[in-house]
């Protein structure tokens, strides 16, 4: 297993002249093998085409080992930690060993808390429970960016807090912070490792140092950048880290939230339940410290397990691989998508260098046309999956000039360069031609008009007939 580690910003370590070659090669086919890689979808035109997901960034595939695993440990799944009997202590060992391997996974410090949670949303909603408190109030504030997902900027809503506009370069957008952080009273800093609309890696090491100085903790939601490159809470200085298994390729909704532990045992239980505390009565109650403290009621065991899982495989990648696997599709996708007429590819910040500061995500437009109705194309015809919309990043968007979306392509240790091919070839037509089907709006969504495609008969709606999509606008 290599223990070379990624730090976020490191510079890739192919030679240059033979970067190209090499990540164009290591491109060409999955780095790990994931669940559904050769599934396949209907045309609306007739007919089937593997599905070329091109939405790793929403919800990423199991990895196939993590899958097998899952079937070997689902016969001894029972509740944990106060059951005598040989399937519960089986459990609690698989789920407490989860809390390690995760631990191990991103370089913690061997005293920092590894809290399961559902996802990072729920790891950053149990943080601001845990903010400092002195004398009754809040005894700091939250500084974080308008680029930020709703998950690490609606939680700070509801505690003193303030935000930065980013700049149009990220050394401005640095400089921004610290003065931000030179005026006083920020208790926290937190910012995304990675951008989940353009795949922007931000500097986390400069990003602690500038917190530390100014007495504040750093807070990464890196429920992007943990996917894409390993990260080392203790060598970048990071106070507290959230992530999600089903990016991560893991199934089940499991979350988990890496940090410090003083705030953690201070804060607020973020779940009452069966499990948080020391001692109940009637009218009041002794809480848990430790991770029991914020898990109340029946954990999601298999959900870690397999989290914990998931960072295994991840750990043994060749880092080189990884990196040359996921730079090759993002080349040739960007490449590509220059070339075609009215196809604007965004970006935050001018001074991003794609080669070693960005990870598996392209945001991109296309002149004239609505970027739902592209997806329902793409889908329909061409059977590939991306994702439309505002990202649940709707300041970014605004800034970005899109207030009504945009398109982004996502890839990962799945992925393939023909996924991007297809996926050009799907604009070139479309640029070319133009629509080959008639489409509708239904529930605010674009669909084809007269879908007759087939669908598994345990699916409980098929395209179009379900009710509006939560997600239509994010």
């Amino acid at each position: 297993m290599s223990t070379a580690t990624f730090t976020p910003n490191a510079a890739a370590t192919l030679p240059a002249a033979a970067s190209a070659d090499v990540a164009r090669s290591v491109a060409a086919r999955p780095l790990a093998a994931v669940t559904g890689a050769e599934l396949q979808a209907p045309l609306i035109q007739g007919g089937h085409v593997r599905y070329a997901n091109l939405d790793y960034g929403a919800s990423a595939p199991a990895l196939t080992i993590v899958s097998a695993y899952l079937n070997e440990i689902l016969p001894f799944y029972a509740s944990v930690h106060r059951g005598a009997g040989y399937a519960s202590q089986i459990s609690t060992s698989v789920y407490e060993n989860s809390r390690n391997i995760v631990r191990d996974f991103v370089g913690g410090r061997p005293d920092d808390s590894v809290i399961f949670t559902r996802n990072t949303t729920d790891s950053l909603n149990l943080l601001a429970g845990c903010l400092p408190v002195e004398d009754g109030r809040h005894a700091g504030e939250v500084l974080y960016l308008d680029i930020e997902h709703h998950a690490n900027l609606l939680p700070w809503q509801g505690v003193p807090h303030r935000s930065i506009v980013a700049s149009n370069t990220l050394a401005e957008t640095i400089a921004n912070v610290r003065d931000a952080l030179s005026q006083g009273g920020v208790s926290l800093l937190a910012v995304t490792g990675a951008s989940n609309v353009t795949g922007e890696i931000l500097p986390i090491r400069e990003l602690a140092d500038l917190a530390h100085e100014f007495g504040a903790r750093i807070l990464v939601d890196a429920a992007q950048l943990a996917p894409h490159r390993r990260i080392n809470i203790a060598d970048s200085g990071i106070d507290y880290l959230a992530f999600s298994g089903h990016k991560l390729y893991a199934p089940f909704g499991a979350g988990v939230l890496v940090g410090r532990p003083d705030w953690l045992d201070a804060g607020t239980p973020h779940l009452a339940g069966g499990g948080a505390v020391r001692e109940a009565r009637l009218d009041s109650v002794n809480w848990a410290t430790g991770p029991a403290r914020h898990e109340g009621g029946s954990p999601n065991v298999l959900g870690a397990a397999t989290l914990a899982r998931a960072t295994q495989v991840l750990a043994g990648l060749d880092q080189d691989d990884w990196h040359a696997h996921e730079s090759g599709i993002r080349a040739h996708l960007v490449e590509g998508l220059r070339k075609i007429d009215g196809v604007t590819v965004h970006q935050i910040f001018s001074d991003t260098d794609p080669d070693k500061d960005t990870i598996g995500v392209v945001n991109f437009s296309i002149e004239g046309y609505d970027a739902g109705l592209v997806a329902a194309y793409l889908a329909a015809e061409h059977g590939i999956g991306l994702r439309d919309g505002r990202f649940c990043a709707h300041p970014l968007l605004k800034r970005l000039g899109l207030p009504s979306g945009s398109l982004r392509a996502s890839f990962g240790v799945g992925s393939r360069l023909e996924d991007a091919q297809r996926l050009l070839a799907g604009i070139e037509e479309l640029k070319r031609t133009g629509l080959g089907w008639d489409y509708v709006v239904d529930a605010g969504r674009w669909v084809p008009a007269n879908d007759h495609r087939s669908y598994p008969e345990w699916a409980p709606n098929t395209p179009g007939t379900a009710g509006a999509a939560p997600c239509s606008t994010d």
